[in-house]
Order: C-alpha cells, then structure tokens, then sequence
C-alpha cells in the first residue's frame, strides 16, 4: 500500500485553489472610496483603506479536528482554536486584532457543548487581547450532522506598519517560532491516518505522553503578542503563517526569490507518529502539516540571530537566496507553486 496523502484522505488543495479561483473570479464589484479594499494578492489577511491606516478582516474555522473533539467529548479548546486560526492570518501584515464574531452551526441546542464553546473563546480573546463583540448560532439540523465553529477576525495597522513580504531580499534569514502541536490544519489527514491503523483516539501511543486525541486537540498557538513585541523592535520583511499548504505559504512572500529552509525544526513526536503509521513522504508531509514550525519570521541577519536568541520558541531554520520556490533542503524538496 503507498503512503497516504492529503488529497488521498479527501482533500487535495489544488482543487481547493481551483475551486477558490472560481469564486473569486466572480467577485468582480469594487467599492470605491473610503473603506475600500487593498489589491494586493498573496495576504493572510484583506486589508481595507481607512484614511492613514488598514482595517484588516480574516476569517477561518477549526475544520474537522471538531470530529476529535465529538469522539472525546471535550469542547473547552475548540475555541482558542477557532481564535488563532484568525489572530494568526491577522497578524501576519503586523496588525493588531481587536475584536471576533464567531459563528456556530449546530444541529440541536445543547446548553454544556455552547458552554465549553465559549469558555476556550474567552481563553482565545484573553491570548489574543481581543474582545468577542458578537456572533452566531444556528440551529440546522438538515444541514449540519453535530457542531461547526468558525469566526471572523477585524483588526488594524497603520499604515507605515504594514508588512506584507515584498521587502524580502537575498541574506535575510528565515526564523521558525514553535508550535503547540498539528494546530487546526490537516487534521483530515491524521485522522485517516489514525482511523486506518484502528487505532482509539483514547489510546496511547508509542512516544506520545497523552492519548493520541488529547494529543491532537493540543490548541493552536496563539503569537499575536509575542509577533507584535517582535515587530515593534526589529526589523522585519516577513511574516507567514504555516497553516494549510505547509511551507508553500511562504510562497505568498516576494517573489523572484527562493526561501531555503535549511535546518527545519526538529518535529513533535506527534508529527513523527502520522507520518510513520500513514508512510507518508517528506515532500506530503511538510505541505500538509506544519511540522512544529507554526510560524516564520523573515528578517535582516543582525535582526533574526537577536530574536532567535531572545526568544525560547525562536530558531533560525533558512535563509533567502537569488531564484524561486520554497526549498526544503533536506531531500531537496521543491515547492515552487502555492
């Protein structure tokens, strides 16, 4: 049998960006004036002009790590998921987030799910310094088979603040900030993964501390304050978020340029599990998970060996050459499209 791959699990992201290519194809009406949005591609986060500054508008959901957390029954960490996902597309121009609204699909009220919902919310807008200021929920039981979760993120950043990439060069090293574990994205795939070696996500694993659920429900980190001190006091090209696409978003920086990852963070044990229970090859693997590299930081040498050395969940794992793509040196693994 070879090895298992995210489109092989159901979903192939490059059908994904197709399908979003559809979309957005038809979105053709421009708003003029105050309020009305930056064309720029390639950004976590929409940014909207507002005079002498940008509102920013990102929104995500927690996708199917919501089927961990049914089969476990455990609901208080979906919502520091539900959060991150957005804070940490909204941070990736420098902006700071300021207030969410959450939407809950749900197929009947239950008073103890919302209320668990809405104790990792609170958790979430507490990391983040972000207010809840509204939301949703609807009751769809012809529609939605259990519980879906997902939010809306506004923030702002001045405008001489923005960071968007296109400042990136040759010789600026590429800093790697931990993640807390898979975070929100693939999960799709160790599932199947986990699912296939009839494996219970109450049981324990070899190498792993926690049942392999618990471990899988570990929440997203949150780096909005930690990448927001960083931004106030070193200079910084680039900011990317590794979530689904693995290292190809970094493909979303300047182009004409090729963002080595020489010295990749050493995994997880959990990242290690998925990928020797589903085979799964380097090449998957680093486009579909994060690898324990939630978050990068591009910037000049002087001002990335400084954050690496200050910062205990800081590494430097590459650098910026002349040329394209995202090279994953060890194995020589080319990403060259997002």
């Amino acid at each position: 049998m070879s090895g298992w791959t995210y489109a092989k699990s159901g979903v192939n992201i490059d059908q994904k960006s197709s399908a979003i290519k559809a979309l957005v194809d038809e979105l053709g009406y421009k708003r003029t004036g105050i309020g009305q949005a930056v064309r720029m591609s390639g950004l976590f986060a929409s940014l909207i002009d507002f005079g002498d500054m940008y509102i920013t508008m990102a929104t995500d959901g927690v996708g199917s790590k919501l089927m961990i957390a049914e089969a476990l029954n455990k609901w208080d960490t979906i919502g520091i998921d539900c959060i991150a996902m957005n804070v940490n597309d909204t941070i990736c121009v420098n902006a700071e987030p300021t207030s969410f609204v959450d939407y809950i699909a749900i197929d009947k009220p239950n008073d103890e799910i919302t209320k668990e919902v809405g104790i990792g919310l609170q958790k979430g807008a507490e990391l983040s310094n972000m207010e809840i200021v509204g939301g949703e929920i609807a009751v769809l039981p012809e529609i939605v088979n259990g519980l879906d979760l997902s939010g809306t993120c506004l923030g702002y950043v001045k405008k001489d603040d923005i960071i968007t990439g296109a400042t990136c060069e040759e010789g600026d090293l590429i800093v790697s900030l931990r993640s807390s574990g898979i975070h929100s994205n693939g999960l799709t795939l160790a599932r199947k993964v986990v699912e296939a070696n009839e494996i219970s996500w109450t049981d324990k694993v070899a190498g792993l501390s926690k049942s392999i659920g618990e471990e899988l429900l570990t929440p997203t980190e949150i780096y909005v304050k930690q990448v927001l001190e960083i931004t106030s006091n070193h200079t910084v090209h680039g900011l990317v978020d590794i979530t689904g696409g693995g290292l190809r978003n970094i493909l979303r920086m300047r182009e004409g340029l090729k963002y080595v990852i020489s010295d990749p963070v050493k995994p997880a044990p959990i990242f290690n599990v998925i990928q020797e229970l589903g085979q799964v090859e380097d090449k998957e693997i680093y486009q579909t998970l994060n690898m324990s590299m939630g978050f990068t930081i591009i910037a000049p040498a002087d001002d990335a060996e400084a954050i690496a050395s200050k910062y205990a969940n800081a590494e430097i794992v590459g650098r910026v050459e002349k040329g394209a793509g995202v090279l994953l040196e060890p194995g020589n693994i080319l990403y060259d499209h997002y």
